[in-house]
């Protein structure tokens, strides 16, 4: 039975949108930075060119994950996709690490800023980035969520910036922006801990959280024509595309057509690819 392993392009679409967007306030950044004398907003661009850099990443390893097997890759190319899922989660993190880095002091010497400018600044970005995060929700990858929370970091972010700034605007308390900063930070490596152990699940071909191998199980077992079954094993190849591999003792009354069937039943509880071998 054929067995195609490329992914939608819906998830590549996502994440060059994304690529551009950010990019593109990137630039917006730079140049809002200079005119409002803000060293954090200047700060923050500098990470969002990073976060551009890695987009690029994504959006490459996402196109490379679209292209069915071959003579090299004979399941596809299906876990670039988690490659590129990996290598943004590292970058989110020390993207944190730098903004915690520069955050900190700064709740000891508090440095002055135009609320004014940052208040026009702050709208722009929600805007733009919570335009990505939304196109970015309907995906299901391992990348797609990573770059998400890339986005939904400058998100709350900006949001952070629009109320310190608010704030700011009626009351002289710049230690209000450091703080919140500090908060958001926490909060984005609290998603990064959890984005790395599904990636790392998937590198390490841990049974995936959507299949439940007692019931797999189950149906094996109640299953008339089976009369034993051995060595299964159950991974994914990106966090969404599952695989099988099992040993069958059919009864011996049992039609060669089981096999199909067994496959279609297979697809219900999450097995989008299972190689059964007879035993």
């Amino acid at each position: 039975m054929a067995h195609k392993h490329g992914i939608s392009s819906n998830s590549t679409k996502n994440i060059k949108a994304a690529f551009f967007l950010n990019l593109a306030f990137t630039i917006v950044e730079i140049v809002g930075g200079f005119m409002t004398n803000s060293v954090a907003i200047f700060s923050d661009a500098i990470h969002d060119l990073g976060d551009s850099l890695s987009l690029g990443l994504a959006w490459y390893f996402q196109k490379i994950s679209q292209k069915d097997r071959d003579d090299d890759y004979s399941y596809g190319y299906r876990r670039f996709s988690v490659i590129g899922a990996l290598i943004n989660t590292v970058v989110l993190f020390f993207g944190c690490i730098f903004i915690l880095w520069e955050t900190i002091p700064r709740l000891i010497h508090p440095e002055e800023v135009d609320p004014k400018g940052m208040i026009i600044l702050s709208i722009i970005g929600i805007i733009i980035n919570g335009a990505a995060v939304f196109n970015l929700k309907k995906g299901t990858s391992l990348n797609e969520k990573v770059v998400s929370l890339h986005l939904l970091e400058d998100v709350l972010g900006w949001l952070a910036v629009l109320i310190g700034s608010i704030v700011m605007l009626f009351w002289d308390i710049p230690i209000i922006d450091p703080i919140l900063s500090i908060l958001i930070t926490c909060f984005i490596l609290f998603n990064i801990y959890r984005n790395i152990k599904s990636t790392m699940a998937v590198i390490l071909q841990r049974i995936p959280s959507n299949v439940n191998l007692d019931e797999i199980k189950s149906y094996l077992n109640n299953n008339p024509k089976i009369n034993s079954f051995s060595d299964i094993h159950i991974w994914s190849l990106d966090g969404e595309y599952n695989v099988m591999t099992i040993n069958i003792n059919l009864q011996p009354n049992a039609k060669p057509e089981i096999i199909s069937d067994i496959h279609s039943d297979l697809a219900r509880y999450n097995i989008q690819h299972c190689t059964i071998e007879l035993c």
